[in-house]
């Protein structure tokens, strides 16, 4: 199985937070790969400066360390907007989903405003 975690799926996994369950982590740790997308460090970047989230070291640092695989925006990602139904309205959950519809990964997530795009996703 290939995954792509979401943000805050990443940032749970990076804390050792408990709202990511044992099984899920299982599955991540089992999986053939896994993701994180420059999307996450985007997001996740913005609210570190708006002081709604504490980020201890450098995204990519942390990726790095964390035996994780990078995924970039493509411009394929990108264009896979035009087919996205409006059901989510988050620019950086919107372009997950297109990252991994065009990658044919599973994401890890509890948005379940995910279901409606029929998407393959481990709910977290």
């Amino acid at each position: 199985m290939r995954l792509l975690l979401d943000t805050h799926a990443y940032i749970w996994w990076q804390a050792d937070d408990a709202r990511l369950g044992p099984a899920t982590r299982r599955l991540i740790t089992q999986a053939e790969r896994a993701f994180i997308s420059i999307v996450s460090a985007w997001k996740a970047t913005i609210k570190a400066s708006l002081d709604r989230l504490t980020i201890p070291e450098p995204f990519e640092t942390s990726i790095d360390a964390s035996g994780f695989e990078k995924l970039d925006l493509t411009f394929r990602h990108v264009e896979e907007l035009r087919a996205l139904p409006r059901h989510h309205q988050d620019p950086f959950d919107r372009m997950l989903i297109c990252q991994a519809r065009v990658e044919g990964l599973t994401l890890v997530s509890q948005d379940r405003r995910f279901a409606p795009y029929g998407l393959s996703v481990i709910w977290a």
